[in-house]
């Protein structure tokens, strides 16, 4: 029986990507099985180059089982009254997508469609569970995001809606932790997503994890090997989840530029083959991260002090209080210590935008300083390099808390550090931190690169034929085709 699945991505190379690389899965793993990718644009003023060289590239590359779909943005401009909702955005397509999914099952096709067995939504489109709902399909979901992170998301819900406990009430404090049950220890409050201790956002993040439970199933960029606390709570009595899926580490490590990067690409790979293997440091802090000047020199002079050689990927933040992803300096030499540039030139190297994971794939790397996004996070597990932990905005406090005090796969430079909008005050990440982080990360013989290793080869395995990543997905299809009859 051939099987149509809907998918919606949120916006945001961060979950676009990955979702893709799910897609690509399934329709590799079952023949019967033809996916529809509905690719909501990004909101006005946080595209990228990077984004829409990608959006372009699979509008191009759509064949006869994997399609996609790009909807328009609504002729209604955003409100300038109010700052930008990710959720009412989203929200405004569902039209849009009510009529794209009508035409993909519309009987009059010279060639009779597929049967729709569902739709796969994105953790940031649960409203779209509604649409799924108005054609009598069951929604299953796709969490870009690590498992930990989802099982705290249901637990601070949980601890709202049954407890009558409002997380929100320890903002203020930096000794509280809290005990949560996909992790073995206390989390401290001080390593919380700026936007789970926000009254004002709450109510909104509360309004899409309630309906987390009304799909069928939940698909988990992670492995089971990675995560095991959290994969005991979900399997166990107390979890109000349906069935959850490991299905990764799921990666595209073909990473499109824009389009003028192929000689930077080359220009950067070139210079990390002539130095020695594991000898250089990496800086990088993803789509959404940039710093000020202060923080850049902070950084330059930890840089120098470490005497380690280093690629920076260094972009400039937005300023404070605006939101959009980050822009350039135009003149490094005004911003960094005088002589910098002069005094590292032959073990240093500063960029703009970084093709991280072929950098990561690289023998000359030796440690990633990062901002701790899961994608990020994955890759570094992925190609064996270790991590010295600066989450910047999101769900990163968590993943930094995790990777270093729960499983111990990197070092800290400073878990709960805040760069993000939200934040009440700009934090200053001293020179001091950042050189003792970068010493600690490039040890050669710690356990934690040690421990790294070992989990990179478990990542690989994971996606092997019987590995447990392989072995979920199978089970994913299995479970639409039964919840389909």
């Amino acid at each position: 029986m051939k099987m149509e699945l809907v998918f919606i991505p949120s916006p945001g190379d961060g979950h676009l990507r990955p979702l893709v690389e799910v897609a690509k899965l399934l329709v590799d793993r079952d023949d019967h099985l033809s996916i529809t990718i509905i690719i909501i644009p990004q909101m006005h003023g946080f595209s990228s180059g990077n984004s829409s060289s990608f959006i372009a590239s699979l509008t191009s590359a759509s064949e006869d089982r994997l399609r996609y779909n790009v909807l328009s943005v609504p002729d209604k401009p955003d409100s300038d009254d109010s700052k930008p909702n990710l959720f009412n955005y989203i929200d405004s397509f569902k039209p849009q997508v009510k009529a794209t999914v009508e035409k993909l099952t519309d009987p009059a096709q010279p060639e009779s469609p597929p049967r729709l067995a569902g739709f796969v939504v994105d953790m940031f489109c649960t409203m779209m569970i509604d649409v799924a709902n108005e054609f009598g399909v069951p929604s299953y979901m796709f969490y870009t995001s690590n498992a930990t992170f989802l099982g705290l998301q249901v637990h601070i819900q949980y601890l709202y809606d049954v407890k009558n406990y409002d997380v929100s009430d320890l903002k203020d404090s930096d000794t509280t932790e809290l005990e949560v049950p996909c992790l073995t220890r206390p989390l401290p409050v001080k390593c919380f997503p700026s936007v789970l201790l926000a009254k004002e956002w709450l109510p909104v993040i509360f309004s899409q994890t309630r309906r987390f439970g009304e799909t069928k199933g939940i698909l988990v960029n992670t492995f089971a090997e990675l995560e095991p606390q959290a994969m005991k709570f979900f399997s166990g009595v107390d979890s109000p989840l349906p069935t959850v899926y490991t299905v990764g580490p799921v990666m595209n490590l073909k990473i499109n530029g824009p389009k003028s990067s192929d000689d930077k690409q080359s220009e950067i790979l070139r210079w990390l083959d002539e130095q020695p293997r594991t000898s250089v440091v990496f800086l990088c802090f993803g789509s959404m991260g940039g710093f000020r000047e202060d923080q850049a020199k902070e950084i330059a002079i930890a840089l120098e002090r470490s005497g380690h050689r280093f690629l920076w990927s260094l972009r400039r933040a937005q300023p404070k209080g605006t939101m959009g992803p980050p822009g350039e300096f135009t003149n490094l030499e005004e911003i960094l210590p005088e002589g910098f540039l002069e005094r590292t030139a032959e073990i240093g190297k500063i960029i703009g935008w970084a093709p991280q994971s072929a950098i990561l794939a690289n023998p000359a790397i030796g440690g990633f300083v990062s901002h701790c996004g899961w994608n990020s996070t994955l890759e570094s597990l992925w190609f064996g390099v270790p991590i010295a932990t600066w989450p910047l905005y999101a769900e990163q406090q968590v993943n930094a808390f995790e990777m270093v005090e729960e499983l111990g796969l990197a070092v800290e430079i400073r878990n709960s550090f805040r760069g993000d909008f939200m934040a009440a005050d700009s934090e200053l990440m001293t020179a001091e931190e950042i050189e003792r982080g970068i010493r600690s990360l490039m040890e050669q013989d710690s356990d934690v690169r040690s421990r790294v290793k070992e989990m990179s080869e478990k990542s690989h395995v994971a996606l092997m034929d019987g590995g447990s990543s392989h072995v979920a997905l199978l089970k994913f299809i299995q479970d639409v085709t039964k919840n389909l009859s």
